[in-house]
């Protein structure tokens, strides 16, 4: 899979740009805050919904606009696809694939795959385990579009919830009149039923990408490792879990357990919402013990493992590194630029040249004052 054309419309500091694109490597470079990484963060937004730089949409289009427009053409085994998202901030987005305007944004998911791997990266080693939950569904959505809609369902129900124990617990605390709890029961349900699904969907991702993060982290950093995930659950007896249904069962059992607190507090305290994933390097977590130079390879091996997990399961995605070669030392900028070297798109953000390693020698473009252009 690799994207053939870029289009923005009003995206970022971008009025207009229209970059034409092939496989191989891509390098986008120029000084810094002149746009390059808007460009790869478009091609990313079209994978995932949503950019790793900002988490709504607002600010991604331009100063003095009403919305902003991608639009990318991706040849996957000889077949095109048109696909499009108008981003409208505080409204609906809009989508088209192959112009058709019949379908909704989510439905764009699986045509443009994409692993970016980014400065930001390094929270997923020393950040709040909400940046780790972020990358597990993000790769869970990669591999299994309909996640998206899952996804979307349990942040629905958790805020109703959510609601409705703030509610309780107002009501308690000012004496008000006792809340009818049977539709918290109802809640509940709905609540473990979507959660079961993303718990499954989290504990096999884990499975699959672990051994492929300590064979990357290997190759980054040889005799580094060995690397290990360990998924902690504000579910009690997960690890005697082996189905759906199972999981169902001992998340309605765990807030039945927690529900005098919740109501007490106004939150729900169970669900994957709460969970982390504990990253260790050795016997000890990376957060807090690993080195800079560590938790800056711990974070790429999880990249190179998803990109290798897609590309085994489907369509290659692209892969876009962007600013990376200039946080990384000599010797793991080399093997980076070894490894990543034979994907089928490479696309790279840079603030000079010299930054890219000359195995990644390809096209390239001169990104200034709103402009870019081949050199």
């Amino acid at each position: 899979m690799h994207v053939t054309h870029l289009s923005l419309a009003d995206f970022r500091s971008y009025a207009r740009a229209e970059v034409s694109l092939g496989p191989g490597v891509t390098s986008f470079v120029g000084p810094n805050g002149q746009g390059k990484t808007n460009l790869v963060e478009a091609v990313g937004y079209l994978s995932t919904l949503g950019s790793h730089r900002v988490s709504s949409d607002a600010p991604l289009v331009r100063m003095g606009a009403q919305r902003a427009v991608i639009r990318a053409a991706v040849e996957h085994q000889g077949r095109q696809q048109l696909v499009e998202l108008e981003l409208n901030p505080g409204r609906a987005n809009r989508a088209r694939i192959n112009r058709s305007s019949q379908v909704r944004p989510r439905d764009v998911l699986g045509i443009v795959r994409t692993v970016l791997f980014a400065p930001e990266d390094l929270a997923l080693v020393k950040g709040d385990p909400g940046e780790r939950r972020r990358f597990l569904d993000d790769l869970v959505t990669a591999r299994h579009p309909r996640m998206a809609g899952v996804r979307s369902d349990y942040e629905r129900v958790l805020k109703q919830r959510n609601t409705l124990l703030k509610t309780a617990a107002m009501a308690r605390r000012h004496g008000g009149r006792q809340l009818d709890l049977s539709t918290l029961d109802v809640w509940d349900q709905h609540l473990a039923r979507v959660a079961a699904e993303v718990l499954a969907q989290r504990l096999e991702l884990i499975a699959a990408v672990q051994p492929l993060a300590d064979k990357a982290y290997e190759q980054v950093a040889p005799g580094g490792g060995p690397l290990g995930f360990e998924y902690r659950a504000s579910v009690e007896g997960l690890a005697g879990a082996s189905s759906r249904d199972e999981l169902y069962e001992l998340l309605m059992a765990s807030m039945a357990g927690v529900r005098k607190q919740e109501i007490e507090r106004g939150v729900t305290l169970v669900g994957p919402h709460r969970d982390d994933l504990v990253l260790k390097l050795g016997e000890l977590p990376a957060k807090g013990y690993a080195s800079h130079g560590e938790s800056w390879s711990f974070a790429l091996a999880l990249r190179l493992a998803s990109y290798e997990l897609l590309g085994s399961e489907g369509a290659e995605p692209v892969l876009v590194l962007d600013d990376v070669f200039a946080e990384l030392d000599s010797r793991r900028r080399e093997r980076l630029a070894e490894l990543v070297a034979p994907a089928e798109q490479v696309l790279i953000t840079a603030a000079v040249a010299e930054d890219v390693p000359g195995v990644l020698s390809g096209a390239r473009f001169a990104v200034s004052d709103g402009e870019v252009r081949a050199a």
